[in-house]
């Protein structure tokens, strides 16, 4: 019998290889696919189309459209807040509902792999020894990547290794258990280094793997593994098969710590380094940059590419601030948190780590920004924003800014932040696009001869009922509601909108609800009248070097810490924090000594890889989900304009929508598809 293999036709591939989500329109015999490179491309194509990259279409329910960007996982972990916030409040992020089936399509991906790997060597003579061999570590790699993802969700997974066929095989022979999670990342590891010692040191294309790739996959997966060996609490074995589907041994962490060691020091050999293109005293516009100069970017290993046309996100539609809202309108629908800000150098602070809004009297904190400021709050990306001119005056009337004015006293609390929070999140009185990000709560006309006391935390609605306060608020504290954006004129003659341009006022497609707004990923060059659904084309960086060196870094910790003394893993951790430190314009540490907690690790992860949606799966691997979500309210920041001394004080409260989350312990570990335990008696639901 001739053998098939279900693919996208190869002449829709070859014009648009990077569709996404389009159901196969033909069946193509074998060699129309294994006799010649255009086959072999439209065949990969089809598996890295499908692929669950978890990028900017990427959602919590674990469905991928232009849209999910407002239903994103960073909703959890304390990176951002939604505008839909208050409508799940005491859900679990991993309650085992979900609208995609994952687990069918990551073994649909493991089959046609599989299927590759099989078949090919039957065509090799077709094309040079290199080149097939290539092209069989890159399915190895395929394989490897999609087993992660179900062993980081479900654990211990049936490996289905060779191409399952019915009916040449019996339905006893196809229905196959569930092996135990360490089988699972033995596996992906093996993968991974049959991928390094087969493929090319370079990709073929853009959005294509090779063997430092492979090894950054075996960096990241090896890590999670290490920590689940020795963090994990849950111990189930399928009652049939005594396989232990949930946890690892802890006898096996420091193993697999070393395979993520020893895998991360294999991609520091393949030529990748930190992005340091721009000026080293543009520390903002370097950052910035990196996400979009993918042309001579050495720490770019693998993207998920969009094009005009073709797959594309929506995501500047959500992103963007509510002064620049595009017609289609939506605006702020992912805000960054207080909490998050507040992991980042360069602010005041109290002694806890929280920022310092309210003085040792009890009295809020007046902030207001410096005229010659040498910390620029805006990207130089490609000289096309080049923001204020040195030296220009103080911004007064922010409703109305222009290119050569500087920083409004909004910014004052912000203007020594570390580079890297302003480059990863607009701040109140920050530059995007050439203009002034005007954020506010309210306008405080108070007398101000004793201070202001700190308003009352317990109250929902603080502000409507301050008589010295001119709200932006209905008095009901959340923002889904139509509610007022007053202007009044203060007393330097400036009129003022007390919640600025992009502050919370209007219905729920209106400004920020936290106080600030993603920088990342959102296009600085974009103008407004392009900003449309799917029309956001940035790549997805899937796999940055800035990953590997963490990676290092806190595997090295683990192993000093399980107490291996081969090699001086402290100073080699020391050495990879401080290299993405001194590129964030972050303080640099002084020695290995101050990483003795692996907080100090796991707070620069936060910082470095936020909505990247990698944060999540760290602190699944970490066990820590079930700590740090449970009965937690985020934190916002209200910054309120002083009309008496044109400052502000900045009013930090939990979020007044009160939205909760809760994570049970047994939601480490996602519920297979009911579909799928139908299916396969053979498979045990996690418990």
């Amino acid at each position: 019998m001739k053998k098939i293999a279900f693919i996208f036709i190869a002449t829709v591939l070859l014009a648009a290889c990077n569709k996404l989500d389009v159901p196969p329109s033909s069946i193509i015999q074998d060699p129309q696919v294994f006799t010649s490179a255009g086959g072999i491309e439209a065949y990969f194509a089809g598996l890295y189309n499908r692929l669950p990259i978890e990028d900017l279409k990427f959602a919590n329910g674990e469905g991928y459209n232009q849209f999910n960007y407002i239903d994103n996982i960073n909703i959890f972990t304390g990176e951002g807040m939604n505008k839909n916030v208050n409508g799940w409040a005491n859900m679990s992020p991993n309650n085992g509902s979900t609208g995609h089936n994952i687990y069918y399509d990551c073994y649909y991906i493991i089959r046609q792999a599989n299927y590759f790997i099989e078949t090919m060597p039957q065509y090799a003579s077709n094309f040079t020894s290199d080149q097939s061999r290539n092209w069989v570590g890159e399915a190895y790699f395929i394989r490897a990547f999609t087993y992660f993802e179900l062993a980081k969700r479900f654990g211990g997974v049936p490996l289905v290794l060779t191409v399952q066929n019915y009916p040449q095989q019996s339905l006893d022979e196809l229905q196959v258990p569930r092996n135990s999670e360490q089988e699972v990342y033995d596996q992906i590891g093996a993968d991974c280094d049959s991928a390094y010692t087969m493929m090319f040191a370079t990709s073929e294309e853009r959005g294509r793997a090779n063997r430092y790739v492979a090894e950054g996959l075996k960096s990241r997966a090896m890590l999670f593994a290490g920590s689940i060996a020795k963090y994990n609490q849950k111990d189930y074995e399928d009652p049939d098969t005594h396989k232990r589907v949930e946890g690892i041994d802890a006898s096996q962490a420091v193993r697999y710590f070393k395979a993520s060691y020893d895998a991360s020091l294999a991609v520091a050999q393949g030529g990748y380094t930190l992005y340091r293109n721009t000026a080293a005293t543009d520390k903002v516009g370097n950052y910035v940059n990196l996400f979009y100069d993918l042309t001579n970017n050495k720490e770019v290993m693998w993207t998920k590419e969009y094009s005009q046309g073709n797959a594309a996100s929506s995501f500047d539609v959500f992103a963007v601030p509510l002064q620049e809202q595009a017609p289609i309108g939506y605006s702020s629908y992912i805000d960054p948190t207080e909490n998050f800000v507040e992991l980042f150098d360069g602010l005041p602070k109290n002694p806890d780590g929280s920022l310092k809004t309210v003085d040792d009297n009890g009295h809020y904190v007046y902030y207001g920004a410096t005229p010659t400021t040498t910390q620029k709050p805006y990207s130089t990306f490609n000289d096309i924003n080049p923001g204020p001119a040195s030296g220009s005056t103080i911004e007064t009337d922010v409703n109305t800014p222009s290119s050569n004015q500087i920083i409004s006293n909004e910014y004052g609390l912000f203007e020594h932040a570390e580079p890297r929070l302003l480059a990863t999140v607009i701040v109140p009185g920050s530059m995007f696009k050439g203009e002034i990000i005007d954020i506010r709560r309210g306008i405080y006309t108070g007398d101000i001869s004793s201070g202001i006391p700190q308003f009352n935390q317990s109250s929902n609605n603080p502000y409507s009922n301050n008589p010295n306060i001119v709200p932006n608020t209905s008095g009901d504290g959340t923002p889904n509601v139509n509610i007022g954006n007053p202007a009044i004129q203060v007393p330097d003659g400036t009129t003022l909108r007390s919640g600025g341009l992009s502050g919370v006022f209007g219905n729920r497609g209106s400004g920020t609800i936290s106080g600030f707004l993603i920088r990342k990923y959102s296009d600085p060059t974009k103008p407004t009248a392009t900003i449309v659904a799917a029309g956001s084309y940035q790549p997805w960086i899937e796999m940055r070097y800035a990953e590997i060196e963490l990676n290092r870094a806190e595997a090295a910790w683990e192993l000093n810490s399980l107490g291996q003394t081969d090699h001086n893993y402290m100073e080699d951790a020391f050495e990879m924090i401080n290299d993405i430190r001194d590129r964030a314009g972050a303080t640099l540490l002084q020695s290995p000594a101050d990483l003795a907690d692996i907080d100090t690790i796991r707070r620069e992860r936060r910082k470095e890889l936020a909505f990247e949606n990698k944060i999540y799966w760290d602190m699944i691997r970490w066990r820590t989900f079930d700590v740090a979500l449970n009965n937690t309210v985020w934190k916002v920041l209200n910054p309120i304009y002083v009309a008496a001394n044109g400052k502000y004080i900045y009013d930090s409260r939990p979020y007044e929508g009160n939205a909760k989350f809760t994570f049970p312990i047994k939601s480490y570990y996602q519920q297979i598809p009911a579909a799928e335990l139908t299916t396969n008696p053979k498979l045990v639901q996690n418990q």
